[in-house]
């Protein structure tokens, strides 16, 4: 089942979501592959650190984020990967690396790749490592606010 606060946020906006169970996987390329999605269509949240402020990087899985690129489009002095210990507390009910690209849920920023804009849907995991919730990117953007910018580099 998806983070619970995630589903009861969605189910409340009235917005149409697939929840897609696949068998365990961690990394974006298992997560993908174990849940038939082509990588460059799924999301992955990456928790960075922006000015000493936690923020949320949502990208296309097959991606890295470029720091230097972020670091810009934040207006930030510097902009680094968090450390799991300073937001493990911070997702209650979901698994760490699992988090869902919804920072309105958990008071925090979040800066959205300009090329998941450009796919109908978007999937990301759901708070746990087997479950993937998909919906429709405009109900994401509209629901999240993100900050638009190109901050994702090839790996």
């Amino acid at each position: 089942m998806p983070a619970q606060k995630l589903k009861e946020f969605l189910d409340s906006q009235g917005v149409k979501y697939l929840c897609v169970s696949h068998s365990a996987a961690y990394t974006a390329q298992e997560i993908a592959a174990s849940a038939h999605i082509p990588g460059k269509d799924l999301a992955k949240t990456v928790i960075v650190n922006l000015d000493g402020a936690l923020a949320m990087a949502v990208l296309p899985s097959s991606h890295g984020v470029d720091f230097d690129l972020l670091k810009d489009a934040a207006r930030a002095t510097k902009a680094t990967l968090a450390r799991e210990d300073d937001f493990r507390d911070r997702f209650p009910g979901c698994e760490v690396g699992a988090m869902p690209p919804f920072g309105n849920l958990y008071d925090m920023p979040v800066y959205v790749d300009k090329a998941l804009s450009e796919d109908e849907e978007i999937a990301f995991n759901a708070g746990s490592h087997k479950e993937l919730i998909k919906l429709a990117y405009r109900d994401f953007e509209n629901l999240v606010e993100p900050k638009m910018a190109k901050f994702a580099k090839k790996i």
